[in-house]
């Protein structure tokens, strides 16, 4: 069983919820990034999801387009990011590390490419946001050759048919995108989130992660208490744009939230 999924079969078998954090490679800074991952994890953190910059970030709110801004300033690339991944499994070698984006900068490498050095870096699962699982199968059979898990994307307008179709290409976990919008959108309706996994859950028996929309503990917890855990993004990093110039108070901060999102799920 490969790191992604045997993550999330050990967390069921302890009857334990997931906890999933976002961050943009290279926000604030390049050298920011390797011990925010490790923070995040030291404070509860079960599977980081690593943005990858990109220029045009079409599912992304405001809060989250200016992190890709933000790296894009350092000149952050794809490369980067599996240069980051690779530094951070110098001393984790069993925290799932998810790379999050677009198909661009991977199809500018080729996939043989990226995956054969995805892999190298420790990389456990991708999440292509404009890369439908409908046109998905020459991606993911690459991917899988190098033991990288795709997950792919369930929304509150996704019928039962597409449904199927994407949670059978995805691996490891299926994301289901709780708003109609973009990332830090909105007021999570956990009614309709409980409703939407009841759907699901009878199309697949794979984890079902809910994301956007979950913003403090209270969210975190109604979240985990209908889903297999919950994903957070745009609360982490606004606390890194509001501390971009200060570094240990970043560090700090994001500690904080993460520990008490962290004992809201649990």
């Amino acid at each position: 069983m490969v790191q992604l999924s045997k993550t999330l079969t050990d967390l069921s078998s302890a009857n334990k919820k997931a906890l999933v954090a976002y961050i943009v490679a290279g926000d604030p800074t390049p050298e920011t990034t390797v011990p925010l991952m490790h923070t995040l994890v030291e404070a509860g953190v079960d599977v980081i999801e690593l943005g990858m910059p990109f220029s045009d970030p079409e599912a992304e709110g405001p809060v989250i387009q200016l992190a890709h801004e933000r790296a894009l300033a350092h000149n952050v690339s794809l490369r980067h990011c599996l240069e980051m991944a690779t530094e951070f499994r110098k001393s984790n070698s069993s925290t799932p590390i998810v790379l999050m984006g677009y198909l661009n900068p991977i199809e500018f490498i080729g996939y043989q490419q990226f995956a054969k050095q995805a892999e190298a870096a420790g990389i456990s699962g991708t999440i292509i946001v404009n890369l439908p699982p409908e046109e998905s199968g020459e991606m993911d059979s690459v991917l899988e050759a190098h033991n990288i898990e795709p997950v792919y994307l369930l929304a509150p307008t996704t019928t039962d048919e597409r449904a199927e179709i994407v949670c059978r290409a995805s691996r490891g976990f299926v994301y289901y995108v709780s708003l109609k919008g973009t990332t830090g959108a909105s007021t999570l309706d956990i009614d309709d989130v409980s409703e939407k996994m009841a759907r699901f859950r009878k199309i697949s028996s794979l984890p079902i992660m809910v994301g956007f929309g979950v913003k403090d503990g209270a969210s975190a917890k109604a979240v985990a208490g209908v889903a297999d855990g919950a994903v957070v993004g745009s609360a982490i990093v606004k606390l890194m744009e509001e501390h971009r110039d200060n570094p240990e108070l970043l560090q700090q901060s994001v500690k904080q939230f993460v520990g008490e999102l962290r004992a809201a799920i649990d």
